[in-house]
């Protein structure tokens, strides 16, 4: 009998598979890294058969661990981040990097080279805009896809297939051509409600009218509650799996860990308009579930069916948050590599700090954490960060206190971009957290203290593979849908509710986040290219 199901998410850095009973209960969970290649500043590339490999051999892993066969597996889910993989008719990998690498067909989600290719989208006159608040972003496919007609023309000639990442998966699982609307609607501007269709009035206006034959784009996306088709011989051999496995549509990862939480996470029961899930990992996003479509300045959305079938998902979020934190450890002389072990043990030390000087710890060092740009409330590739107060300190301990000054600078900036959503998203009054360190308690607390949520988390469960799960059960026929799943596959949260007293210590760090960006803006404006002003020229004489 067909009683598991399997969950591969493929992150920035890695792929998890997960194994799961239809109860919910995760049988093995296995990690297998990813390599990331930065050719130039701003490009970021991945090699899709890299990818792909290592999809098959956690899966295999988490097979083996879980002892469970492959006759018994019902069906298999994949969700990813919204990297751009690049083929040409025959399927065949294309290079998009400048280095020529014939294995680096993937652009990553957060390269920022088409920044030029984002204005011209975003200066065009069309409705699609308003779908994400006015602006695209530059992690999204359309200006990849313009970047690449644009720059690199013999390869845009030879393309054939160009894939969001789950869709690639979901490609290589099956053959099937099919796209899944969840990355369609939410990345690729189709229409937002499944099946979606391209937008082929604003394709043409900004000159890619002919993206349907380069990218094999279909006319309709894939909806949920369906399946994409079986394994095929190939791909079921790679796997460890048999031929009967069906395959469901791909997940952005960020909607996979929305739908784990909200259909399946034990919480006190509450509207959708008092409830926000936040997925921090390399970049964390803020997405909120709606019974009608919502959209505003800064917000990706409405898209229904993107996530949970029948409702409509907002999106929002910091561009960098889990790589923010990496590149600390990566540059402080004490801080080595940033492993997941490795963050643990700082904010562990932090705990200590934090419980012997009170919330002072790591004064006056002062952190605006947009290192990567912004997705909200502005949506700004350019923008960057700011730490103020260092010293010359190279000790653990100087490292302490940069890291968590910067957790409360990323913690006071989401609530900063909650504070912005649209009025018609509603207050939250509980917020679902997973992903990354979230499980940490320290930075659960932090986000309760920050955004005066109750937070919840996951306990003893991968949110994001259990909503993959169940995203593939309920395609597969197990469950009617999302809630009847959610009622099966139930998992236990813990709560960090926000303590009055550390509220009122982080009010001066919401000031301050506020005063560096004003100062950002100021020093920004000194700094443009131009005729010096006239105070510095006095000075100067």
């Amino acid at each position: 009998m067909r009683n598991h199901l399997l969950a591969v998410d493929v992150g920035t850095g890695s792929a998890r598979a997960g194994v799961f009973d239809l109860s919910g209960r995760q049988l093995a969970r296995c990690v297998v890294p990813i390599s990331v290649y930065h050719s130039l500043p701003k490009h970021m590339e991945q090699n899709s058969e890299e990818i792909w490999s290592a999809a098959c051999a956690s899966v295999k892993a988490a097979l083996a661990e879980s002892g469970v066969s492959p006759d018994s597996v019902l069906a298999i889910g994949f969700d990813a981040t919204c990297s751009l993989v690049v083929r040409d008719k025959d399927g065949m990998p294309l290079s998009v990097s400048d280095t020529g690498s014939p294995g680096l067909d993937t652009i990553l989600w957060m390269d920022h080279r088409a920044i030029q290719e984002t204005e011209i989208c975003n200066s065009i006159t069309d409705p699609l805009l308003d779908r994400f608040g006015g602006r695209l972003s530059v992690e999204m496919q359309i200006p990849k896809l313009l970047w690449l007609k644009t720059h690199k023309p013999d390869l845009w000639a030879a393309c054939g297939q160009i894939f969001d990442l789950c869709d690639y998966l979901t490609w290589r699982a099956t053959g099937s051509s099919a796209r899944s609307h969840s990355p369609l609607a939410s990345k690729w501007g189709y229409t937002p409600e499944a099946p979606g269709s391209p937008p082929m009035d604003y394709y043409r206006k900004i000159g890619l009218g002919d993206v349907l034959e380069r990218a094999g784009l279909p006319e309709r996306s894939q909806p949920p509650g369906t399946t994409i088709g079986t394994l095929g011989p190939e791909s079921a051999a790679e796997l460890g799996l048999d031929i009967q496995c069906l395959v469901a549509p791909g997940l952005i990862d960020a909607y996979a860990g929305t739908v784990g939480l909200y259909a399946a996470g034990q919480r006190l029961e509450r509207p959708l308009t008092a409830e926000a899930v936040l997925i921090a990992g390399t970049s964390s996003c803020i997405v909120r579930l709606s019974q009608e479509p919502v959209s505003g300045p800064g917000c990706w959305g409405g898209f229904r069916d993107a996530a949970v079938a029948g409702l409509w998902l907002t999106e929002a979020g910091q561009s960098a948050s889990g790589a923010f934190l990496d590149h600390i450890v990566t540059l402080h002389p004490a801080g080595g590599t940033p492993t997941k072990a490795r963050h643990r043990s700082i904010l562990d030390a932090i705990a200590v700090r934090l419980e012997a000087e009170g919330p002072d710890f790591g004064l006056p060092i002062s952190v605006l954490p947009d290192l990567h740009g912004t997705r909200s409330p502005v949506s700004d590739p350019l923008l960057t960060g700011i730490v103020a107060g260092l010293d010359l300190d190279r000790s653990e301990l100087s490292l302490l206190k940069l890291y968590w000054r910067s957790c409360v600078a990323l913690a006071c900036s989401i609530s900063h971009i909650i504070a912005h959503q649209p009025s018609r998203a509603g207050v939250p009054r509980q917020l679902l957290l997973a992903g990354g360190l979230a499980d940490h308690p320290l930075l659960a607390q932090l986000y309760a203290d920050a955004t005066g949520c109750d937070v919840h988390v996951p306990v003893d469960c991968d949110a994001v593979l259990l909503g993959c799960a169940l995203h593939a059960g309920v395609a597969a026929g197990a469950f009617e849908d999302a809630a009847t799943a959610g009622a099966e596959m139930r998992f236990a949260m813990a709560h960090f509710a926000p303590s009055p007293a550390r509220q009122a210590a982080l009010a001066r760090d919401h000031a301050l986040l506020k005063a560096m960006m004003r100062h950002r803006d100021e020093l920004a404006s000194l700094a443009r290219p131009s005729a010096a002003p006239a105070s510095a020229v006095s000075m100067a004489g």
